[in-house]
């Protein structure tokens, strides 16, 4: 099923190889992004409004910040997908990722605000990713000065939350239970 064929190096910059590799050789993304919403939502149940400004460092983001740019990231990555899959040749550029948290105003909305428009860009990504033909899939284009493939996105998209999730697992929820 080529679906499931795993992006292979020199279809995506060897940077995401971190994420690619999040996602289980036997595991089909689409599937991982289908029940990641559940596993976020209850990873962060117990989170208090107060808990989820928490940095668990300085220079970090807090944990509002990290649920906004998993979806923003995640818009980005349709994007440039919808854009690949559509043979759309032109360059895309890159985005600095601390100074969209920076001026998210993550930190100013409730946790259940952003959880909300997390899973609703989830659902959009979703459709947007299952409406892919497999010829869509092995598209591809340029991204922040590298080749990527929409098949690569897939992967990338799950594996990106996958980190992050990992993170706030063992660096926030911790120290916050810790605290209480």
């Amino acid at each position: 099923m080529s679906e499931l064929l795993r992006p292979v190096p020199g279809t995506y910059p060897p940077y995401f190889d971190t994420y690619i590799n999040r996602v289980g050789a036997d595991i089909d993304p689409l599937e991982m992004l289908g029940v990641q919403p559940t596993a976020l939502h209850q990873l962060l149940a117990e989170v208090t409004e107060e808990q989820a400004s928490f940095r668990y460092a300085p220079g970090k983001w807090s944990i509002k910040q990290v649920v906004l740019h998993i979806a923003d990231v995640e818009r980005i990555f349709a994007y440039r997908a919808l854009r690949f899959a559509r043979a759309d040749q032109q360059e895309l550029p890159g985005f600095d990722e601390n100074h969209y948290a920076d001026h998210s105003g993550a930190d100013d909305r409730t946790l259940a605000s952003l959880l909300a428009e997390y899973a609703a860009v989830r659902q959009a990504t979703l459709a947007l990713f299952r409406s892919f033909t497999p010829e869509q899939l092995q598209r591809g284009g340029t991204a922040n000065g590298n080749p990527v493939t929409v098949q690569a996105l897939r992967f990338i998209t799950a594996g990106h939350e996958a980190h992050h999730a990992e993170i706030l697992a063992e660096r926030y929820l911790p120290l916050i239970t810790a605290e209480a």
